[in-house]
């Protein structure tokens, strides 16, 4: 038996259930820590079920040691951070051999189980599915999150401007410490007139955001020919009025994505990318992961409230060993 959290009536509680057992190409990792995410909270609230055949128990990825393999891309005893489509708020989780990636020289289990989700989105949704390439312009909303602070480091790194908006003077502050070339306080300040004034007109390449509602339209208004817009959230709603005129005018694409219910296969090809082209970054410590706080696995809940609570800078992470 394993100890592990269950959600009962919309909060986590601790549990106990069988440890899981691998299938052919997947392994089973002794977890020692679990980052914690929104598609967590929003499993917790019934608005985001797991897909049919995957465990109830939320988690969307680890770090630990791996103690049985049923593939031949890793073997026991190796150490590694992983992808989940969900139970990673457990001791013991099972893995599709090709979500697992290593842990990266430097780095603890705590910062690599800071690692998957957010890495994983970030590459592809800005660097995939938005094409930014270097010397190019990012506009990042909510720059503060374990995404923002994410996706900062890895445009910079990867030689783009990088633009973000944060809803206190202070994660500005924070922003522009991990990189960002222009932080704007968006309960302060219009972002759109700040961005204007600071790099011109039709400035921006890529946007990602996870706002959505009416940020969609404004985005579009500082956003250069053949700009990418990616959204990955809708926390300010999931209806959008665009300008059509602008839409054609500028030749934008306006696109997005999840990932949880993507094939192993498609994760497995973003795994590869980004041992190729980022951990060599986090290894060389040109990226880190930011972490704000961890908390011992028994006390999820607490970890859920204070990301929602949302005066964060970076991830929360469960310690599950």
């Amino acid at each position: 038996m394993m100890k592990c959290i269950e959600i009962q009536e919309n909060t986590l509680h601790p549990a106990q259930r069988p440890v899981p057992a691998p299938g052919d190409g997947e392994v089973l990792i002794k977890v020692q820590a679990a980052g914690v995410n929104r598609p967590d909270i929003l499993q917790r609230l019934g608005h985001y079920p797991p897909s049919p055949g995957i465990t109830d128990i939320p988690g969307l990825e680890v770090a630990g040691e791996i103690i049985e393999s049923k593939s031949s891309l890793w073997k026991k005893g190796d150490k590694v951070c992983a992808l989940l489509a969900g139970g990673g708020y457990a001791e013991y989780a099972v893995a599709p051999a090709g979500q697992c990636l290593p842990i990266p020289a430097g780095l603890s289990m705590v910062e690599a189980a800071a690692l998957p989700e957010t890495f994983f989105t970030v590459w592809n949704n800005v660097f995939v599915r938005g094409q930014l390439k270097a010397g190019e312009t990012v506009l990042i909303h909510g720059g503060a999150s374990g995404i923002g602070t994410t996706a900062i480091q890895m445009a910079k790194a990867l030689g783009a401007t990088v633009i973000v908006t944060a809803g206190t003077d202070d994660k500005c502050k924070a922003c522009r410490h991990e990189g960002a070339d222009l932080a704007i306080n968006y309960k302060a300040q219009d972002y759109h007139t700040i961005i204007e004034k600071t790099y011109g007109r039709n400035s921006v390449h890529v946007v990602l955001d996870m706002v959505g509602g009416d940020y969609i339209g404004r985005d579009m208004k500082v956003m250069a020919t053949d700009g990418r817009h990616v959204s990955i959230a809708y926390l300010g709603g999931s209806k959008a009025t665009i300008d059509i005129q602008t839409l054609m005018t500028k030749r934008l694409i306006l696109t997005g994505s999840t990932l949880r219910a993507r094939p192993p296969e498609e994760k497995a090809a973003l795994a590869a990318q980004l041992e190729k082209k980022i951990w060599p970054l986090i290894e060389a410590g040109k990226i880190r992961p930011v972490i704000q706080d961890s908390f011992p696995l028994a006390k999820a809940q607490e970890a859920h409230d204070a990301l929602e609570k949302g005066d964060h800078v970076g991830k929360f992470i469960l310690i599950c060993a």
